[in-house]
C-alpha cells in the first residue's frame, strides 16, 4: 500500500505517536500532490516572482532571464515568508467520537447496534484528535518549508500560546504542547479569538479548529476582528462523521457532554430535520465567512487529510 494511506484517519489512529502521525499524513500528502493534476503545484515555492513596473531593476535575476528569456526578481524575505498561528478549540464537545460511543452503548446494553461500518474500522479519532493530526501535519509543512508558526489554545479565554518560529525545534515544542492537550469544560470561543485579534503584531494566517458547537454570531464577529486586522483566516469546520451522516437507529440517548443534560429521542423520526438543521447551520457560518473574505472547510472525521492540507497550500500561494 503507498504511503497516501496515512491520509486516511482510520489509519492514522492506529499510529501512536503524534510525530510519526504529521510526518505520514505530509508524506503521503505530498506523495499524492506529485501525482495529482496539483503536479504543478511546488510545495518549495518559487523564491521569485514575475518583473512588475515599479520593480527595482537591479533585484531583476539574470540567471533565470539567461534560462527563461523572461524577466524575474528574487522575492524579499517579507515576501516569502508567512506567519502561521494554529488555534485549537479545547471545548469538551471536541472530545467525541460518534463510532467510539456507539460501541459503548452496545456494549452496556449487550445487544447489537447497526453503524454501518465493520468492526475493523471502529478504530476511529475524536473531533480533537483529528484535529491534532491536522494541526501536527501543518505545522511540520510550514517548518518544513522555513515558515513561522504558533500555537494557541483557547478555553474560556486564551490558554496557552506557543510564539511563531521557523526554527526546526519549533516543531518539537508544538508537537509536545499538542500531545498534552485535553478538551474538557465549555469554552468561550469568541473571547478567545478577540483576545488573539488584540495579540497578533503582523498580518498572518490563523488556522482554527473547532466543531463551532456554540452560538455562531458572536464567533463570527471575533472572527471579522481578525479579518479587519488584515489576517488571512482558514476555518476548519471539523464534526465527527456521525454528527454528519447520523447513522443512529432506534431509541437512542444522547447526552451533551458540555452539560450532561441527557436527552432520549426516536433516531428515526428526527433524522430528517436534525440533517436539515446542521445543513442550515454549515451554510450559516459558509456565508458570513464567504462575505468576510475567510476560508471556510467544512470536514468531518471520516475525511482524508489532504481536503485540509491542500486547502492551506492554495491559500499560502495566494498570500506570497
Amino acid at each position: 500500500m503507498s504511503s497516501e494511506k496515512y491520509l486516511n484517519p482510520n489509519v492514522i489512529a492506529q499510529v501512536a505517536r503524534l510525530d510519526l502521525r504529521a510526518k505520514f499524513i505530509v508524506e503521503g500528502f505530498l506523495s499524492g500532490l506529485h501525482a495529482s493534476p496539483f503536479q504543478g503545484f511546488s510545495v518549495e515555492f518559487s523564491e521569485h516572482r514575475k518583473y512588475a513596473p515599479g520593480d527595482d531593476l537591479k533585484d531583476l535575476d539574470w540567471n533565470v532571464y539567461a534560462k527563461t528569456d523572461r524577466y524575474y526578481v528574487r522575492k524579499y524575505q517579507a515576501e516569502t515568508n508567512l506567519t502561521g498561528y494554529l488555534v485549537m478549540d479545547l471545548s469538551a464537545s471536541m472530545d467525541w467520537c460518534g463510532i467510539r460511543e456507539m460501541e459503548k452503548a452496545k456494549v452496556a446494553g449487550g445487544r447489537s447496534l447497526k453503524t454501518g461500518h465493520s468492526q475493523d474500522e471502529n478504530e476511529r479519532l475524536t473531533k480533537f484528535e483529528y484535529c491534532i493530526c491536522l494541526a501536527a501535519a501543518l505545522g511540520y509543512l510550514m517548518i518544513h518549508q522555513q515558515d513561522p508558526v504558533g500555537l494557541v489554545t483557547i478555553g474560556e479565554k486564551i490558554k496557552d500560546v506557543l510564539p511563531p518560529k521557523s526554527k526546526r525545534t519549533q516543531l518539537g515544542n508544538m508537537l509536545a504542547m499538542l500531545s498534552n492537550l485535553k478538551p474538557a469544560g465549555q469554552t468561550d470561543l469568541a473571547h478567545g479569538l478577540s483576545q488573539l485579534a488584540a495579540m497578533i503584531r503582523t498580518k498572518s494566517l490563523v488556522m482554527i479548529f473547532s466543531d463551532f458547537l456554540t452560538d455562531p454570531e458572536p464567533v463570527m464577529k471575533s472572527l471579522y476582528q481578525l479579518r479587519h486586522r488584515g489576517n488571512e483566516i482558514i476555518l476548519f469546520h471539523v464534526l465527527d462523521e456521525a454528527e454528519v451522516e447520523f447513522p443512529f437507529e432506534g431509541l437512542v440517548e444522547f447526552v451533551d457532554v458540555e452539560s450532561n443534560e441527557e436527552l432520549q429521542l426516536d433516531s428515526r423520526g428526527m433524522k430528517e430535520d436534525y440533517l436539515r438543521g446542521l445543513a442550515e447551520f454549515r451554510d450559516k457560518i459558509k456565508q458570513e465567512s464567504i462575505a468576510a473574505h475567510i476560508d471556510y472547510v467544512p470536514i468531518h472525521t471520516g475525511v482524508n487529510f489532504d481536503k485540509a492540507l491542500l486547502e492551506y497550500l492554495l491559500t499560502r500561494q495566494r498570500r506570497v
